[in-house]
């Protein structure tokens, strides 16, 4: 489903992926919040088109754009027990501090953090932690 809303001139590139943080306390009294609030946060886009339309910002130095964008699955480690294809799971802290594995950034994606919710779309497979946890790779929406 595409979904408009403004992103930074800068950033507003067709392919771009992000992840969306949540609104500033700066853009409370701004007229077009309605339109920069309408993700979810935590959840990952991706720029399908940019649009003509640009506003001026006091948050962006060269303004907004409009654009239109899709929410895309983003990679995570789960509990195996846990692991329901179209469940949804909150998201728990998974306690490794081994930033040299290969698997880091599933278990401690980008932009999810300890209590928020997500779907699981997509069972990938079990992961060989070294340090002996019982997690799985999903993709979650």
């Amino acid at each position: 489903m595409v979904i408009i809303t403004l992103i930074g001139e800068r950033q507003a590139k067709e392919g771009v992926r992000f992840i969306y943080r949540g609104p500033l306390t700066e853009c409370r009294d701004c007229k077009l919040k309605a339109v920069c609030f309408n993700l979810d946060v935590g959840g990952m886009y991706k720029i399908r088109a940019k649009r003509d339309v640009h506003h001026e910002c006091k948050i962006h130095e060269d303004g907004v754009r409009v654009v239109e964008v899709e929410r895309i699955p983003m990679r995570a480690a789960v509990s195996k027990k846990s692991a329901v294809d179209g469940s949804t799971v909150t998201i728990e802290e998974i306690k490794c501090k081994d930033l040299g594995c290969a698997r880091y950034m599933v278990c401690h994606p980008p932009g999810l953090e300890k209590g928020m919710k997500g779907k699981i779309v997509k069972i990938c497979g079990d992961i060989e932690c070294p340090e002996g946890l019982k997690v799985v790779e999903v993709m979650l929406d």
